[in-house]
């Protein structure tokens, strides 16, 4: 595990206020969660309810557990795009935050706030695509940011394949404070998703509460998206004028 702590903006030419933007709202939503917690129960994915068009607002039962339910948004497909800001507890959004953070400001530099943005909410929507795809009759709630995340990891990966990464590599009880290329930060973590999501794919209901095939379908959507929305070098900013 390879515990990423910054990288070198040095090159960045815009101030990154959608990035920063996201990382707020997250922010804002988990607060509003941990005040309402039936905000959570109602505004996650499930993938029943996307699949069958219905708002499950009754425990419903999986095996021998009854997972606990509530009223969702009109339409219930809204919460396609609730969910990807809301998270299940301090160490999801504080880990989701963080990448967000490292690598969103140099995505968004790449792209432009606009064409930025639409690639982090579409990311995000396909990300749920890909993990709704592996178990369209669970009801178990789904939500997080890290597909959309996954989406600009997929990015990064492609347009900064050789820029050094600052991590944290662990060495039994110690850890070591180095430098690698994005390429073997973001491709070791490329890995460790797709081989959850293939145990997913396998058994759905595997995973340790892990929604690994929305990690899966993120990443490849940025690897293939960022041809669409990056900027070409010319679109970049002059010195009279910025360019999204």
């Amino acid at each position: 595990m390879l515990f990423p702590l910054g990288d070198d903006n040095s090159d960045r030419e815009i101030t990154p206020v959608v990035t920063w933007t996201l990382i707020g709202i997250n922010v804002l939503v988990y607060i509003y969660q941990v005040m309402n917690p039936r905000f959570t129960l109602g505004y996650s994915v499930i993938p029943f309810e996307i699949t069958h068009g219905v708002d499950l607002t009754q425990p419903t039962s999986l095996g021998k557990m009854m997972l606990p339910q509530a009223p969702g948004p009109v339409p219930i497909y809204l919460t396609l795009l609730f969910s990807m800001f809301m998270h299940g507890g301090v160490a999801h959004i504080g880990g989701n935050m963080l990448y967000l953070w490292i690598f969103g400001d140099n995505v968004e530099d790449r792209m432009g706030h606009v064409k930025y943005l639409i690639f982090y909410l579409l990311c995000g929507l396909l990300a749920s695509a890909a993990q709704i795809a592996v178990g369209p009759d669970s009801p178990i709630q789904n939500l997080g940011a890290s597909g959309a995340i996954a989406g600009v990891l997929g990015a990064y990966l492609v347009l900064f394949p050789h820029k050094k990464v600052r991590v944290l590599v662990p060495f039994g009880f110690f850890s070591q404070l180095t430098e690698l290329p994005a390429i073997v930060v973001i491709g070791l973590w490329g890995l460790l998703q797709f081989f959850g999501g293939f145990g997913q794919v396998a058994n759905p209901r595997e995973g340790g509460g892990v929604a690994y095939m929305a990690h899966v379908g993120g990443f490849v959507a940025g690897l293939i998206l960022v041809f669409l929305f990056r900027n070409s070098q010319t679109q970049r900013r002059t010195p009279d004028h910025w360019q999204n």
